[in-house]
């Protein structure tokens, strides 16, 4: 996966370690995403956690935004390329609907403190935006493709597949958010909701 995450490292004879360092600062700062949240981790716990010191990490990113927005820009990217795989998949489209719900699950099942803080931040970081929604965009692009081949119409009105897949992506990212701050257990439950929901879409298609 390319990164799309802002770093301050400039260096190419230190991408290598420059890289690796940067997935442990990123690493470190989900944990304390998940213990102490987002108001109240600082770059000193972040940096503590990794090892060095807060003008070493400064390095790397220039302040704990920077740090969600590439937290949030790694999750999403993988997100977004599981997706594609996914749903670019040939064979029966129930199938792949089955699969692209269970691979985005997954997701938030590993990473949702991350997930849930690119919506919850999504209003007052414009680039923690601007990564999820782009990346939004895109699953719901392909989604959209898939729809085409269940038999939906291609095109944006209201019944056509480009505007229902937008509709059904937002209404996964709003449910499994809700879920994933519940349980597991949870969170695959409306996931089987959700592909009930989008069967049925196809099917009155």
């Amino acid at each position: 996966m390319t990164k799309s995450w802002p770093s301050r490292r400039r260096e190419p004879q230190a991408v290598r370690k420059g890289d690796v360092r940067e997935q442990q600062i990123l690493d470190a700062a989900e944990k304390l995403l998940t213990t102490r949240g987002f108001v109240q981790m600082t770059i000193a716990e972040i940096a503590e956690a990794v090892g060095m010191t807060r003008s070493a990490l400064y390095f790397y990113f220039a302040s704990k935004q920077d740090i969600l927005v590439a937290l949030v820009a790694r999750t999403v990217g993988a997100l977004r390329e599981g997706s594609a795989d996914v749903l670019a998949r040939p064979g029966p489209v129930a199938e792949v609907i089955a699969a692209a719900l269970e691979n985005t699950a997954q997701q938030w099942r590993e990473h949702g403190v991350v997930m849930r803080a690119a919506v919850d931040f999504g209003s007052t970081v414009p680039e923690v935006d601007r990564v999820w929604t782009e990346a939004a965009h895109a699953i719901a692009d392909a989604v959209a493709a898939l729809l085409v081949r269940g038999g939906l119409s291609p095109g944006d009105a209201p019944d056509q597949a480009g505007a229902v897949a937008r509709m059904l992506c937002w209404m996964v990212e709003r449910s499994f958010y809700q879920a994933s701050r519940i349980s597991v257990e949870e969170l695959d439950a409306t996931r089987q909701s959700c592909e009930s929901v989008w069967l049925r879409v196809l099917a009155a298609g």
